[in-house]
């Protein structure tokens, strides 16, 4: 039993770890690796602290649930008290697994609005990353595939 708890722990540590992907500027992922980016020169007009919502990809729940169930169990020897017992153990667990993976998930943000040189306007929405951007400073905004980061402008 106490191996079995020990082993669900594990599985929810990884899991809820392996959902804390980040979406910060300064990480480029493998696949945006060595391939051409558009390019495009603006002008910051406002930034703004904003939360990015966690995720809730089902992991965290279902990791939950499954300690749950087998911590409300109990034992080797299942009556049917310990089977209802375990089925509310794992709604438990599966309401505290989901939480936790969306706590774990959510990241301080900045909401920053870009003039382009052309007069258009772009809104972008980033993790917070090491440059520390500021209204009235030129930025590029890197666009590759779906992703797009806006960084201090080369001198």
């Amino acid at each position: 039993m106490r191996n079995t708890v020990q082993s669900l722990v594990l599985v929810v540590a990884v899991t809820v770890l392996s959902a804390c992907a980040t979406s910060s500027p300064d990480v480029i992922s493998r696949q945006d690796a060595q391939v051409a980016a558009q390019v495009q020169d603006g002008t910051v007009i406002s930034i703004r602290p904003v939360t990015v919502d966690g995720s809730q990809s089902g992991m965290g729940a279902a990791a939950g649930g499954i300690v749950g169930a087998a911590v409300g169990t109990g034992g080797s020897t299942i009556q049917r008290e310990k089977i209802g017992l375990g089925v509310l153990a794992g709604v438990a667990g599966a309401l505290a697994g989901n939480a936790i993976e969306r706590m774990a998930t959510k990241e301080e943000a900045f909401e920053i609005i870009v003039q382009l040189r052309n007069g258009d306007r772009r809104a972008i929405v980033q993790a917070k990353g090491n440059e520390t951007l500021v209204a009235g400073e030129s930025v590029v905004i890197v666009t590759s595939g779906n992703k797009v980061r806006v960084s201090r402008a080369p001198r």
